[in-house]
Parts: C-alpha cells; sequence; structure tokens
C-alpha cells in the first residue's frame, strides 16, 4: 500500500508558521493584506474566493474585495485595478481569470505589479521561476506540490522527475522549480512519443496534463512517489478526481497524493503565504 500524501497536514503546518510571521510583521506596523478582485458572479471564483477569505482570517492576513459588474467596460476595469495595483497598503492581488470576452486579460496582466503577483501570472514572476530570483512568486498550484513534496520529506535532490504537462500555470513553472532543486527533470507533454517509457522511470512523477484518469500503472514503478495536480470532473463519481486513476496506481506506487484532499487544498495556504512573504519584502 502507498502512502497517501494529504494535503491537511501540509496545510496544518503552514498556517503554524504563517501565524507566527504575521504577528511579527503586525509588531512591526504592517497588516499583510490581499485584494481579491473580482468580475462578475462565476459560481468557480466565489468558491475560491471564500477558500482563500477563510484561510487568510485563519492567519491574520486582512482581505478588501473589488467586486465588477459582468458589464464593466475595458476604461472601468482599467481605472479600478489601476487603483489596487498603486495602493501601498495592498501587498497581493489575486484576481480570476479569463476575463469576460469583452475586457483584455492580457492587458491586465501586463498592468499588474510583479510584487503584487501573488499567482504567478505576469512575465516578470514566471522569469523569477526560470532563473530562480525572488520576483513576483511562482504560479500557487506550482508551488503548492512542491509544499506537499517538502512536508513529506520527498527531496528531489539527485532523482529523475517527469512532468505530464507544460502550461505556464504548472507543468513548466513546476519542472523549473524541481530543477532548482536539483532533480533532473523530463517535461512531456503531447507531442511526446511513449509517454510511459519516460515516466516509468521517474523517481518522482507529476501529473498534470488536465486529463481524467490517463495516468494508469503502466506509467509507474514501485519506488515512485506520483503528485497528481489535475482536477477533472468525474461523471462516473459524479465529483472530482484527478490526472492520476487513483485506485489501479495506488497498490503500485511508493507514495501518491489523492484528488481531492492533496495538492489542491495546499493552493489557498500557498496564496495566502504569498501575500505575507510580500508584505515582507516591503520591510527589506
Amino acid at each position: 500500500m502507498a502512502e497517501i500524501l494529504k494535503g491537511k497536514p501540509v496545510v496544518d503546518a503552514m498556517v503554524g508558521r504563517m501565524q507566527g510571521e504575521t504577528a511579527a510583521l503586525l509588531e512591526r506596523g504592517v497588516i499583510p493584506t490581499l485584494c481579491i478582485f473580482r468580475v462578475g458572479e462565476r459560481k468557480d471564483d466565489l468558491s475560491y474566493e471564500r477558500g482563500a477569505m477563510k484561510r487568510c482570517e485563519a492567519v491574520g492576513v486582512r482581505v478588501q474585495s473589488v467586486v465588477l459588474p459582468e458589464s464593466v467596460s475595458q476604461s472601468e476595469f482599467d481605472e479600478a485595478f489601476l487603483a489596487v495595483n498603486r495602493d501601498p497598503s495592498i501587498h497581493g492581488i489575486l484576481w480570476f481569470r479569463p476575463l469576460p470576452k469583452h475586457l483584455d486579460t492580457e492587458r491586465a496582466r501586463r498592468m499588474l505589479d510583479p510584487r503584487k503577483d501573488v499567482d504567478g501570472c505576469t512575465d516578470a514572476s514566471l522569469a523569477g521561476v526560470f532563473t530562480n530570483a525572488k520576483v513576483g512568486f511562482p504560479p500557487c498550484t506550482a508551488q503548492a506540490a512542491m509544499e506537499l513534496m517538502h512536508h513529506y520529506g520527498v527531496d528531489p535532490k539527485g532523482k529523475k522527475a517527469a512532468v505530464i504537462g507544460r502550461s505556464l500555470v504548472i507543468g513548466r513553472p513546476v519542472a523549473m522549480l524541481l530543477m532548482h532543486e536539483n532533480a533532473t527533470v523530463v517535461n512531456c507533454h503531447t507531442k511526446t512519443a511513449d509517454v510511459p517509457s519516460i515516466t516509468k522511470q521517474a523517481d518522482i512523477l507529476i501529473a498534470a496534463a488536465g486529463v481524467l484518469k490517463s495516468v494508469t500503472p503502466e506509467f509507474t514503478n514501485p519506488d515512485q512517489v506520483v503528485i497528481d495536480v489535475g482536477i477533472n470532473w468525474d461523471e462516473q463519481k459524479g465529483g472530482i478526481s484527478g490526472d492520476v486513476d487513483f485506485d489501479s496506481v495506488e497498490p503500485v506506487v511508493r507514495a501518491i497524493s489523492p484528488v481531492p484532499g492533496g495538492v489542491g487544498s495546499v493552493t489557498t495556504c500557498v496564496l495566502v503565504d504569498h501575500v505575507i512573504q510580500a508584505a515582507k519584502r516591503t520591510l527589506a
């Protein structure tokens, strides 16, 4: 039986640390503050927002919300976004994307101050991931995968790692984070020939393709650690499942993260941690 790498113990440890860091900032007169910037009332946005606000409250991070109607004009959006961007009391901005089609998502991404980019979407933040420089922050999901491994003592140093997926949200950033910790990484994607022959040689497998139960036992080996980042609607189950066929893979590998209850549960915690770190950087 594999070790199950659950997210809750990771979250509990991070919350304890963040509470101490927030208290230290408050002693220096700094209140770590997140602005949640939302257009419209999409259910998935509202769900993530509630989770982020709950996590902020637990560690003493202040939250401000800017909510615009879905009919907002580009000029009105720009004005509101820039006001938040320029506010020195706000340390991090979480903005939900994609925006409605009549608004320019790319324009907003370019406007965002990298110092407040707590979800790693600006060019400067992504460049920081690739150069290992503290400019902005890595995408939260990529960092959450690393936090999960750190908590359970999975050391990438000297290991072979395979990442399935090459998006800028998880695939490529997590590959770079693994390399910064001295793993040898292969990034597999839709044009990679015979993916199982590559992944079965890996000590660490990160599944991040966004394809339901696409990773089966033939992709794995008995000494492997499998981190499942996929979040897919499973019609048969009537709920959320990952990229890994958990029931068939779990008996084969050394350790595996579940979906739900794995990386996803750590992601909002990483977001809040980034706000705290952004606040700390203003004192440097």
